[in-house]
């Protein structure tokens, strides 16, 4: 056996590291991002305030300015606590480290957010994922509780809206779960932005349940900013495995001043929402053309399709220079779709014409 092989615990050797597509020269649809460059009237301002940054110095352990935005911009009550996070992937790694007992679990649905998984991995917990409801994605309410009766685990990851099925769970089955948990539940809202929906206004009422958000769908993915939300014992003891100074001074500093002007990134995602409801119509009409093709509805910042052959279709628009996100093989449920990210209304266009040449000539 090599040296590797006889100091890498045997779970992480069996992981395949997590893969991004080069995406250069084509139309990227296959991330959830932001389509739009960030406004001309707000280049300037943030310019300033980057040059204006002490990078000789340690960033703000505790990002105060950038929690009071954050406050601000989201409307987190005031008698909840914000920890930040480098992005959601850490926030999830410090829930992760900070509840790793001795067998202790994570339990989530499948299919959801890859990351809830491979963290669990990571840090040595055990994961337990309930599928879906096959026909619709929607939460097998009665397999979850009974896998939190069978398991009782220290953390229970629920994504609203899900990711990568897009669809909004049933709120009394998740009241139903957190009332039922003996540990942490985690209400992933990732996609707020987009949704009509949200647990922010009742998180505080559950004495084991925070709720855990992101920057990035909102467009600015590229400062790497998790948040999580919750009642200052939770965050307390999750702020103790946080690393020091993990939010740099350039992501605060740029994330205070486009929070405090998040109106015009809400005018982006109001944008973004009429383009998906026009991405969902058009598909409903191109796919009553093609038995077995399916859009599913979705309240985030993408649309999950199935089609026949999915891989080949996913094949073909890449040589188009469209790239989709192929979901096919990531979970038994997810059997020949595509996950489709909104982009610009041009983007958009681009997409449709390419897909209904393609089934066209896959049905001809």
């Amino acid at each position: 056996m090599s040296a590797v092989g006889s100091v890498i615990r045997t779970e992480i050797a069996a992981l395949a590291a997590y893969h991004v597509q080069d995406a250069t020269g084509y139309i990227k649809l296959d991330a959830m991002e932001n389509p739009f460059a960030l406004p001309e009237t707000l280049r300037d301002g943030l310019a300033k305030q980057l040059a204006k940054a002490a990078i000789n110095r340690y960033p703000d352990p505790a990002g105060a300015a950038l929690t009071t935005a954050l406050r601000d911009a989201m409307g987190v009550p005031k008698e909840l606590d914000i920890l930040l996070g480098n992005g959601s992937d850490e926030i999830i790694q410090m829930l992760a480290m900070a509840c790793a007992k001795p067998g202790a679990k994570v339990l989530s649905v499948e299919p959801a957010f890859v990351m809830f998984n491979m963290i669990a991995t990571f840090c040595g917990l055990q994961y337990i994922g309930v599928p879906l409801k096959a026909d619709d994605f929607s939460l097998d309410a009665e397999a979850m509780l009974a896998a939190v009766a069978e398991h009782q685990p220290a953390l229970t990851f629920i994504a609203y809206p899900n990711n990568p099925t897009g669809n909004l769970f049933d709120r009394d089955d998740i009241r139903k779960i957190i009332r039922a948990s003996p540990g942490l539940v985690v209400i992933d809202e990732a996609y707020f932005a987009f949704s009509s929906q949200s647990f922010l206004d009742e998180i505080s009422q559950f004495p084991n349940a925070v709720l855990m958000r992101t920057v990035s769908k909102l467009g600015l993915a590229g400062v790497r900013l998790g948040v999580l939300i919750g009642q200052r014992a939770w965050l307390a003891e999750v702020d103790k495995v946080r690393l020091p100074y993990n939010i740099n001074s350039f992501t605060q500093a740029a994330a205070t001043f486009l929070l405090e002007n998040v109106s015009e990134f809400i005018a982006q995602t109001k944008v973004l929402v009429a383009e998906r409801t026009a991405m969902a119509a058009n598909l409903a009409r191109l796919f009553a053309r093609f038995p077995g093709a399916l859009c599913f509805p979705s309240e985030a910042n993408f649309v999950l399709i199935r089609v026949p052959n999915a891989a080949a279709v996913f094949a073909a628009l890449k040589v188009r220079k469209i790239l989709v996100k192929n979901t096919s093989q990531s979970h038994t449920l997810m059997q020949d779709t595509l996950r489709i990210t909104i982009g610009s209304p041009a983007e958009n266009a681009a997409f449709l014409t390419a897909l209904t040449s393609i089934l066209e000539s896959q049905y001809a």
